[in-house]
């Protein structure tokens, strides 16, 4: 399983960051030249919550606020979910689709260090498990050219390697043969 620091590794940019007394259209500007949904509101270094493109939607065009004169701290998400480096792309999973959350904010001891969105665990926990259905893809062909005989007695051997993989596929599927 991938951890969010490996996650972070395939991201192009680092932590953006927004001030509270920021105008929500400056935040949206960023968000847009960036291409990000999320951004974590930071008081130097203090994390003061997080602005979502669902908190402008619901709480400035729902509202019918100007976004040139709300300011950050009016309408950001105080609460932050917060992950550690170690955690997997599976425990961000189940967070994120507990919690109804698409994004996460990474923390170390000294500090936040990066973002992660729903399309990044996705796409880390596709690609894992387009990695695992390759090798049992040729681990198959492999067998089908020793001949019929090895396909029946390897048959075991298939069952005992997707019982190991599962553990790289996440819960919600079952695979069999």
């Amino acid at each position: 399983m991938k951890t969010v620091k490996e996650i972070l590794q395939t991201k192009q940019t680092g932590l953006i960051t927004i001030a509270p007394d920021a105008t929500v259209f400056d935040a949206l500007k960023l968000m847009a030249e960036k291409n990000i949904g999320a951004l974590p509101v930071m008081d130097g270094e203090k994390l003061l919550g997080i602005l979502t493109e669902r908190d402008y939607s619901r709480k400035v065009i729902l509202e019918g606020k100007s976004s040139k004169e709300t300011l950050v701290k009016e309408i950001m998400t105080e609460k932050v979910l917060i992950v550690k480096p170690e955690t997997t792309n599976e425990e961000c999973m189940a967070l994120m689709s507990e919690k109804f959350l698409r994004h996460l904010l990474v923390i170390k001891s000294d500090g936040a260090i990066g973002i992660i969105s729903i399309g990044d665990v996705v796409k880390a926990i596709t690609s894992e498990q387009h990695f695992a259905i390759n090798n049992l893809n040729k681990y198959i062909i492999r067998l089908r050219k020793q001949g019929q005989n090895s396909l029946n007695s390897g048959h075991k051997n298939i069952q005992n390697t997707l019982a190991t993989m599962r553990d790289y596929i996440p819960s919600s599927r079952n695979y069999t043969i």
